[in-house]
C-alpha cells in the first residue's frame, strides 16, 4: 500500500465510537496495518473491522487506570516501525483534539520514521449530529471552544475561566464528568449565567448514548447520575435551542434525559 509503507506510523482518529463515523481513509489505514495500537475509548465496533492476523496491543489510558504511560507508548510505536511494522495508532476521537498526539509524533520524528495523521470526528461534533443541533447558530452562538477537564490527580484545573465564560459561544468540556462542580462553580464565579443551559452526552453515537439536559447551577447534580461511560458537557444558549424545539423541560426542572 504506497501509503503506508513498512516501518512507517499512522495515527489515526477512531471517532467517537460509531465504526460507521471512520472515515473511509481510517478504514482503509486499519485494514493495511500489520500492528495496531488502541486507545481505551476505540469502540468494540471499530475494532472488529481489523483484519485477521493482525497484532492488537491496547495501550488504553482511562482515569485511574493507566494501562502505559505515554512514553512506553512512544517507546512501542517506534520499536515496532523500526522492526519494519505497518504501525498504526488508533485514537479516540480525532488525534490532534487533546489526544497527545504531539508526544508521539515527536517521538517518531525524533527517530527518523515517518509518520501521518488521519483525523477523526471529535465527540462534539457526533454528540451534535445525535442531539439534532448546531454547535453554532447566527446571532446566538457566534464561538465555539473545546477544552479538557482532565488534569493529572490532586492537581487543580488550569483555565482561564473569564475568557470561558462568553454568553455568546458554545463551551464543550471534554471528560468533563469528574469536574462537572468545578466547571459550574467557576464558571458562574466567572459571570456565566446560572441558568446557562448545558447538555450533558454520555456514550456519544453509541447504543448505549445517554443525553441530559439541565442548567449550569444544576450541572453537579446531573453529573453524579451519569455511568461509567466519558460524558461531553456542551454548554451555552444554542443547547436552549435543542430542548425548545425537542419540547424538552423547562430550565425550572432540574435535568430529564432525553428520549430519542
Amino acid at each position: 500500500m504506497s501509503e503506508f509503507p513498512a516501518g512507517t506510523v499512522w495515527l489515526v482518529g477512531a471517532g467517537p465510537g460509531d465504526p460507521d463515523l471512520l472515515t473511509r481513509k481510517a478504514e482503509r489505514l486499519i485494514r493495511n496495518a500489520s500492528v495496531i495500537f488502541y486507545d481505551a475509548l476505540v469502540g468494540p465496533g471499530v475494532l472488529d473491522l481489523v483484519p485477521p492476523g493482525v497484532r492488537l496491543v491496547p495501550v488504553g489510558k482511562r482515569s485511574g487506570r493507566h494501562s502505559k504511560d505515554q512514553a512506553s507508548i512512544d517507546r512501542l510505536l517506534v520499536e515496532a516501525a523500526q522492526a519494519g511494522e505497518r504501525v498504526l495508532r488508533l485514537k479516540g476521537g480525532d488525534p490532534s483534539i487533546f489526544g497527545r498526539s504531539n508526544e508521539e509524533l515527536e517521538a517518531c520524528r525524533a527517530a527518523g520514521i515517518t509518520v501521518a495523521i488521519c483525523p477523526g470526528v471529535t465527540a462534539a461534533s457526533a454528540a451534535a449530529a445525535s442531539l439534532g443541533l448546531s454547535l453554532t447558530l447566527r446571532g446566538l452562538a457566534r464561538k465555539l471552544t473545546f477544552v479538557t477537564a482532565h488534569a493529572r490527580a490532586g492537581e487543580p484545573l488550569e483555565i482561564d475561566w473569564t475568557s470561558l465564560a462568553d454568553p455568546e459561544a458554545t463551551l464543550a468540556v471534554y471528560m468533563g464528568k469528574a469536574a462537572a462542580r468545578e466547571v459550574s462553580v467557576n464558571l458562574r464565579a466567572a459571570g456565566l449565567a446560572p441558568q446557562t443551559p448545558v447538555i450533558v452526552i454520555e456514550n456519544a453515537s453509541l447504543p448505549s448514548e445517554r443525553h441530559i439536559a439541565t442548567r449550569l447551577d444544576l450541572l453537579e447534580i446531573v453529573a453524579r447520575s451519569l455511568g461509567a461511560g466519558p460524558a461531553l458537557l456542551l454548554i451555552g444558549q444554542a443547547m436552549q435551542w435543542h430542548r425548545s424545539n425537542r419540547a424538552s423541560a423547562s430550565c425550572e426542572v432540574p435535568a430529564r434525559t432525553i428520549s430519542d
